[in-house]
């Protein structure tokens, strides 16, 4: 759909990505279809979940990047996707998937999404939402100890053995492809505030 805006919000794990997606979809209602990286993670079925828990999560090639990619450009075309689910509890990918109807304001969301060129080339507004590395690590142990039922010692070693790491080496280095690079995501009303004026615009010139 020539009329369809597709928004890119990557960064670091607990930058602020969530909250700013959250509120740009509240704004747009249902114009707005997200789809999220994380639910992407490759399926490991034949793994023991011990081998599932061990792998390295934050790294380009823990993501089916060839299947988002391709649900995105159906999307864009203006076809029905099938999105798969990513199950936390067990480290794999869930058997049900989330039937996504397209609009004419598609969010992407995920660290990873400016890594892969498949991804980065479809998306129209490209946002890095940038935190400080305390303050990220905090928001991380208490998202997956309290709504992903993780253990802090889990939680500080994947982040000091992968999360810190990969950080550095990925999803940093990818804030050169950034449009607009916001500080405390969803928090920075201005930011927030200029990103729905300009979403606001592309609608208004398709009478939305």
């Amino acid at each position: 759909m020539d009329n369809t805006i597709v928004i890119g919000i990557a960064g670091g794990t607990g930058s602020g990505k969530t909250t700013l997606t959250r509120k740009l979809a509240e704004h747009f209602g249902s114009l707005v279809t997200v789809l999220y990286h994380d639910n992407y993670y490759k399926e490991h079925h034949n793994m023991t979940y011990e081998e599932r828990a061990a792998l390295n999560y934050d790294h380009p090639d823990a993501f089916d990047n060839e299947r988002i990619a391709s649900d995105l450009r159906a999307l864009r075309e203006g076809k029905i996707i099938e999105c798969p689910i990513y199950d936390y509890t067990i480290h794999d990918r869930s058997e049900n998937t989330i039937r996504i109807h397209p609009t004419q304001v598609i969010i992407v969301e995920g660290i990873m999404i400016f890594y892969p060129e498949e991804i980065r080339d479809q998306l129209d507004i490209r946002i890095f939402v940038d935190a400080d590395a305390d303050v990220r690590i905090i928001r991380r142990i208490t998202r997956d100890v309290k709504k992903r039922g993780r253990t802090l010692d889990s939680v500080v070693n994947q982040y000091l053995n992968t999360v810190k790491p990969m950080h550095e080496a990925f999803v940093e280095p990818s804030k050169r492809y950034a449009d607009i690079i916001i500080p405390q995501g969803g928090k920075n009303q201005v930011a927030v505030d200029m990103v729905i004026n300009r979403v606001q615009a592309h609608l208004n010139q398709f009478g939305k």
